[in-house]
């Protein structure tokens, strides 16, 4: 034999033996594995292998024994409609402040935010307006003290018979007119906030009620119109305000006017108010399918316009519920999920609507199960075996 042949046949053979080997020692280590999970009082119950089925939701595990169970419950409850709604002023109970002259505004004595008590001074305006009621007023007294004085010479006269009644009439009638032209120039005066004792050329504007400064439009040096929008000031009363909520249209069989809601304010969770529905929008958002409800209630004193609500409106009937341990229930993308029994060791995943969480760690399902179905006590734990 050459080297070359002899040198081919031994690797041939160191080969053989090393396959040989391997062999053997898979055998060995498949006898000791057999060995080990049929000891009696072993090393305890082997892990649940779970095999997943075509459909998604349907899992089937080799141990079901060691996922306990839990059935649901049932609890009457009345339906609740849960939504979020914004403070808002009560329409009724705001109060626009216009300018009572044009001009231009020379000072502000009041704040948007500010509260202000019913004639309290607001702004100043500059105005050409007060200068022309000036003006007449001061005409409208000369002519008067003519027309007074021209009134008694032509009595005098008659009383003489130097002038025949008629031009006594006449004398008469024009002291009156003159009377008139004082009392509309005075009027005018004051309601420009002037005082006709003391002359000047700047308007004076003050608070026509008690509330809030909820809305200012003018700054110092703006100028203003006259009785024309938009007003420099809009004063609210918030000790009563509106809710404005958002309903979806096919919610909306649930809402009633006359009726109550809970409202709690994000600020105060723990709050909660009692607040009337006082109207539900006759027209539908034709973009977002939601009507307007308006809820009214009384302000405690914290609440502030614009903050966040969240309000329940409660039906008219009872209904049965189930009611299940927090822990069936599994939150998977934003959405519920609990875990039934589908025979043979198999499970299927199913959707649910949750509700309210109650005590002892029970929270309500509003769809998906039913009272005295079985589901897995711990969804979450199932989950993982599953995942893994």
């Amino acid at each position: 034999m050459t080297w070359l042949a002899l040198t081919r046949t031994m690797r041939l053979s160191i080969g053989a033996a090393s396959l040989l080997c391997a062999a053997f020692l898979t055998a060995s280590c498949e006898k000791k594995v057999a060995a080990k999970e049929n000891l009696p009082g072993g090393t305890g119950p082997l892990p649940a292998k779970v095999e997943a089925d075509l459909d998604a939701g349907h899992f089937k595990v080799d141990h079901p024994e060691q996922f306990p169970m839990v059935t649901a419950i049932g609890r009457a409850a009345t339906p609740e409609l849960e939504v979020t709604g914004a403070v808002s002023p009560d329409v009724s109970r705001q109060t626009p402040v216009p300018s009572l002259a044009t001009g231009r505004v020379v000072e502000i004595n009041a704040r948007l935010g500010d509260t202000v008590q019913k004639g309290q001074l607001l702004f100043k305006v500059r105005s050409t307006d007060i200068s022309g009621a000036y003006a007449d007023y001061r005409k409208a007294v000369k002519n008067d003290e003519l027309a007074k004085t021209q009134f008694v010479r032509a009595k005098l006269l008659f009383d003489d018979g130097a002038i025949p009644k008629s031009a006594l009439e006449v004398a008469q009638t024009t002291q009156e007119n003159a009377a008139i032209d004082v009392e509309t120039a005075v009027e005018r005066l004051r309601l420009l906030g002037a005082d006709p004792d003391h002359p000047t050329g700047i308007v004076e504007v003050t608070a026509p009620v008690t509330g809030i400064v909820t809305d200012q439009q003018i700054t110092t040096a703006s100028g203003v119109q006259a009785l024309t929008a938009p007003n420099p000031f809009t004063i609210s009363d918030i000790s009563h305000v509106w809710i404005l909520c958002d309903v979806y249209e096919n919610d909306i069989a649930q809402v009633h006017e006359g009726e109550y809601a809970d409202v709690r304010l994000a600020a105060f969770p723990n709050r909660v108010l009692k607040a009337r529905i006082g109207n539900i929008a006759p027209a539908v958002d034709p973009n977002l399918r939601t009507e307007k409800v308006r809820l009214e209630v009384e302000n405690p004193g914290y609440m502030r316009l614009g903050m966040f609500v969240t309000a329940t409106f409660h039906g008219e009937t009872a209904e049965m519920r189930a009611t299940v341990p927090a822990s069936a229930i599994l939150h998977l993308h934003d959405r519920e999920w609990v875990y039934t029994p589908d025979g043979n060791g198999a499970f299927r995943r199913v959707e649910v609507v949750a509700g309210s969480t109650l005590p002892n760690n029970m929270q309500e399902i509003l769809s998906g199960v039913k009272p005295g179905d079985s589901l897995v006590a711990d969804a979450l734990r199932f989950q993982n075996t599953v995942e893994q």
